[in-house]
């Protein structure tokens, strides 16, 4: 009885392998992993995974959370078939991109902390004294890069933009926080922006992938993805649609 029941399994086994292998023949990856930075909205990206299975594709996804040049090393390793949210002027040769848009920053404490009470424009100065807030690079090559912060400054290191807002919004320290996900919060008082010397940040960010050499056989899952992302309406909503996330 073990046996058959044993027999009868492996048997569902191979026949679910065998009609996956012929989904997969028609063109689509058997998995298509999908590199996104801590800039990306998690509301959309979900929208855009429930769309993609909506179209009965056998791909299996995956999701990878990266940060800064962490985001762009997935592909560049093979980790990633696409990457959302890398810088826009860091893509090398090999790799394929188009702009993504334009990520506006803004430098915001909470109400109790002491910086939001200055009303002066801040220094380097003035921010040195305090705690930074910041969002570990992903990369495994290295120290990774960051940004904002400035020599003898105390930080506070977290693993995603969400941790960053967090803490922030605790008073644990201050930083530069994406507009589009800060302004709920700045909306309801729970935030403060503070006017910096250095002015408003914004940078350009894209998305990539690599160059297939038989793109017209197959990677059909790649056209889905680029397909999309066409459409500046999700373009927009990828980088500004963080109240859901």
């Amino acid at each position: 009885e073990e046996l058959l029941r044993a027999g009868e399994f492996l048997l569902n086994e191979f026949d679910a392998v065998a009609r996956r292998v012929k989904r997969v023949a028609t063109g689509w990856e058997p998995q298509f992993t999908i590199a996104a930075d801590a800039l990306i909205s998690r509301a959309t990206l979900f929208e855009l995974c429930e769309s993609f299975y909506a179209t009965g594709a056998p791909t299996r996804l995956r999701l990878r959370a990266e940060t800064l040049s962490g985001t762009l090393e997935a592909l560049q390793n093979g980790l990633a078939d696409i990457a959302l949210g890398v810088a826009a002027d860091s893509v090398g040769p090999g790799l394929q991109a188009a702009p993504l848009g334009t990520a506006g920053f803004v430098y915001a404490v909470a109400p109790h902390h002491p910086l939001a009470r200055l009303e002066a424009t801040l220094t380097e100065e003035h921010m040195r004294q305090h705690r930074a807030v910041a969002v570990a690079d992903s990369t495994q090559r290295g120290r990774g890069v960051s940004h904002n912060l400035l020599p003898g400054q105390d930080v506070l290191t977290v693993p995603t933009m969400q941790h960053k807002l967090e803490a922030q919004l605790r008073g644990l320290g201050a930083g530069f926080l994406p507009t589009a996900l800060a302004q709920p919060f700045i909306n309801a008082g729970r935030l403060v922006v503070k006017p910096v010397q250095q002015g408003e940040r914004s940078f350009r960010v894209a998305y990539a992938w690599r160059q297939t050499r038989h793109a017209a056989d197959g990677a059909r899952a790649l056209r889905w993805w680029l397909d999309h992302l066409k459409h500046a309406g999700t373009r927009e909503a990828l980088l500004n649609n963080h109240h859901q996330s």
